[in-house]
């Protein structure tokens, strides 16, 4: 599965630079949409249900997925809003340390590799926090967590 996007990126590397090369791209697109094997909506809600499903990644990982392969804003809006609208980010956090075996930490630098690992699935750092907090780990090892929340990262 490829969103027109990237299609369109592949294909550009194999024609000749110009017109003649962006006509026979065009063209190429144009039959695929028609035959009905290009479709961006269906790409998206099916990425976005199988990273849900089987990855159990949060949201924010998701959104950032669809925009790298092209997909539209209004349309990953859509497509995030009718996947996680009504989800638990909490319970979806939990399967996802579940699936990853990933257990309660024991000292600061695990707490640490819970809070990166967490993020970079594309959970919130209210739902982290939460999550840890009930882990029972202590408010000061949170407190100096705070800044490596704010980071980006891409695990």
């Amino acid at each position: 599965m490829r969103t027109e996007a990237d299609l369109r990126r592949l294909m550009q590397r194999r024609v000749e630079p110009g017109e003649r090369g962006e006509a026979i791209v065009a063209a190429v697109l144009a039959r695929l949409h028609e035959h009905g094997y290009l479709d961006d909506a269906a790409f998206a809600e099916t990425y976005a249900r199988l990273r849900q499903q089987n990855e159990k990644l949060g949201v924010r990982r998701v959104r950032q997925d669809l925009q790298q392969k092209g997909v539209g804003s209004e349309l990953i809006a859509e497509t995030l809003e009718a996947r996680y609208g009504q989800t638990n980010e909490e319970a979806l956090a939990r399967e996802h340390l579940e699936r990853k075996r990933i257990r309660k930490p024991e000292n600061e630098k695990e707490i640490a590799r819970v809070m990166r690992r967490l993020v970079a699935a594309g959970f919130s750092t209210g739902v982290i926090y939460k999550i840890l907090r009930q882990w029972d780990v202590p408010d000061e090892a949170l407190a100096a967590l705070d800044n490596l929340a704010d980071e980006p990262h891409d695990e």
